[in-house]
């Protein structure tokens, strides 16, 4: 810990205090009233940590209290690491690792065995045991790219016929105004939330958050808008989205619309969103980011090379407490491996574990325990919350140099069982 620059949270009236730091840092042009509204729908102030020179302000990070669920469906409670900053006159003087470790240790004090984060840069996280867990998809569509492929049909069950499957025109769509439909983008959410790791917990203030909508934050874009896929029985979707209203010189149309949030229930629904959004009248382009590995529109198109993909990491998970963490989650086959972590940070942490699964046909809890036996496998514990969530192979940090396999074969097992069905995926920036 570094004494020159002492470290405390803030209270509710310091805020200002917080955002200041992190207004420099990342070149905002974000109003300070206007972020300090945001702020107050979802920062707790307890969980800031602030580092000042004097009475100035000079680092900040602070952690949201969340449920993340991970492969299985369990919903683990997560610290959601955020606002990590230090002023530009005050770099290079140790104050971010001073934060970080404070942070971590606070955590670990506690009830929460995984923190997670999204990374302004990615090089900073790895040497605080974060692994990238959740890979992030951006597509970008141009006028005629959403020519879809019909959906097949589908049989009522293993010895029925194949009949007509719901077609796009089975889901309804309505447009509504954001903060008037928030019960149906909850019951859409809820719906989906469960079935795939990576996703957060929505109290009501990170609601209202993801529907405010400041004139001063469109930079030329329209309001923030909805449209909602529903059928007889409710809500089957949802899409945020919003336009810029651009003409080109030779007065031909020229409007982006961007695509905040899409989500769906069933194939129907998410055919009838994508449909809709790429075949709106006036617009040549549609971009959207933050979308899992494995969604459904780069199998729905009749070219999916029109998405124009582009990968990038997402959400960066750190194992607080090994043992915890590792029995929460399910596994897809049978495992029986020692492990041995490394774990500079969090000494509670290194040393070797035994996981024991029975896999998907065994009811039977996961165990990680503490032995003496010879390790199996070796790896740092960033590479462990990298491969948590289901979505990233061990045999690929093998091959980096970030794990050691001793038993023949005992990687493979680990990784085979920490895989998962969906992908996972973090659509909520915070």
């Amino acid at each position: 810990m570094n004494a020159s620059y002492p470290i405390r949270p803030v209270d509710d009236a310091e805020l200002p205090v917080f955002g200041h730091v992190p207004d420099h840092a990342f070149n905002s042009n974000v109003p300070p009233a206007t972020m300090l509204e945001f702020d107050r729908l979802v920062i707790e102030p307890e969980r800031t940590l602030v580092a000042f020179d004097g009475d100035r302000a000079v680092g900040t990070t602070l952690a949201f209290s969340f449920g993340l669920t991970v492969p299985g469906g369990d919903i683990v409670k997560a610290a959601g690491i955020s606002g990590v900053s230090v002023l530009p006159t005050h770099r290079r003087r140790g104050i971010l690792s001073s934060l970080m470790r404070r942070q971590l240790a606070d955590i670990a004090a506690g009830t929460e065995p995984v923190a997670a984060l999204f990374a302004s840069e990615s090089a900073i996280y790895g040497r605080y045991g974060y692994g990238s867990a959740a890979d992030q998809y951006s597509f970008t569509f141009n006028r005629g790219d959403g020519t879809m492929r019909p959906l097949p049909p589908v049989p009522d069950g293993p010895d029925q016929p194949a009949r007509a499957s719901a077609s796009v025109s089975a889901s309804t769509l309505r447009l509504a105004e954001p903060t008037s439909a928030l019960a149906e983008m909850k019951a859409v959410y809820e719906a989906v939330r469960p079935t795939r790791p990576g996703m957060l917990t929505r109290h009501d203030g990170w609601w209202d958050a993801t529907v405010i909508d400041p004139e001063s934050l469109r930079e030329g874009n329209s309001p923030l808008r909805c449209v909602i896929a529903e059928d007889q029985s409710g809500p089957r979707g949802y899409a945020l989205y919003t336009a810029k209203p651009e003409w080109g010189r030779d007065g031909m149309p020229a409007q982006e619309l961007i695509v905040r949030e899409l989500f769906w229930t069933d194939p129907a629904s998410a055919a009838a969103l994508w449909a809709d959004l790429l075949s709106r009248d006036l617009v040549t382009e549609v971009r959207t980011r933050m979308r899992p590995a494995d969604d459904p529109i780069q199998h729905l198109l009749a070219d999916p090379r029109r998405t124009r993909t582009k990968v990038s990491d997402g959400l960066w998970v750190r194992l607080v407490s090994v043992p915890e963490a590792l029995v929460r989650r399910s596994y897809t086959c049978a495992i029986d491996v020692v492990i041995e972590v490394a774990d500079p940070q969090l000494p509670a942490n290194e040393g070797q574990w035994r996981l024991v699964a029975g896999g998907l046909a065994d009811d039977a809890k996961p165990t990680c325990e503490r032995t003496t036996a010879s390790p199996d496998v070796r790896l740092p514990v960033g590479a462990l919350g990298a491969a948590y969530l289901g979505g990233i192979r061990l045999g690929g940090l093998k091959a980096a140099g970030q794990v050691t396999e001793y038993r023949p074969g005992a990687l493979t097992e680990l990784s085979a069982a920490m895989w998962w069905d969906p992908a996972p995926w973090s659509p909520m920036m915070f």
